[in-house]
């Protein structure tokens, strides 16, 4: 008798891909609908970030993952903390996730070109793999978490399309033109 089809193994490299473009569509959410009265506020005796400064570090650090893991993938320009409009965050933060989506593509092909995660120029590069995926994607939600306590602390809380947009991943997977995840 034959045996059954087994049903496929889902495509890990697809999911991962996907997913790293739906985390950057949370981003993209936060910063459309983020009140350009909060971009540069800062808490009253406050000397951390402001959100400008955390988006910008955010698109800075995928620049640095991708010069120091991937050069052959040429970086966009570095994002200048005090001087970026809102606008120009949301475009560079869509062209270095779109590369970082590539380099992670790369990283986890059986033959890519990226051989090793550098985190930083100090750290010990990690191979490719799981691992790089989560510190790329944990890092991002850890600062998009300050990004939207700092906005509701500085009194421009996020409107609900966008606060509770970002945990609509079958809506945010649709926007990104995939089908519903694996």
């Amino acid at each position: 008798m034959p045996r059954p089809a087994s049903p496929r193994a889902p495509d890990l490299r697809q999911g991962i891909h996907e997913t790293y473009a739906v985390n950057d569509r949370m981003n993209q959410l936060v910063l459309e609908h983020l009140d350009p009265r909060a971009w540069r506020a800062q808490l009253p005796g406050s000397k951390g970030r402001t959100i400008a400064a955390i988006f910008a570090h955010v698109h800075n650090i995928r620049c640095k993952w991708l010069r120091l893991s991937a050069p052959h993938l040429e970086p966009p320009p570095r994002l200048n903390r005090s001087r970026c409009t809102q606008q120009q965050a949301k475009q560079a933060l869509a062209e270095s996730a779109m590369l970082c989506s590539q380099m992670l593509a790369e990283a986890l092909a059986p033959q890519g070109r990226v051989k090793k995660f550098h985190r930083d120029g100090w750290f010990r590069p990690w191979p490719p793999g799981a691992a790089m995926f989560a510190y790329m994607i944990v890092h991002e939600a850890h600062h998009r978490g300050q990004v939207c306590m700092l906005a509701h602390q500085l009194g421009f809380q996020l409107p609900e399309k966008a606060a509770y947009g970002i945990w609509g991943w079958e809506k945010l997977w649709k926007q990104c033109g995939f089908g519903p995840p694996q």
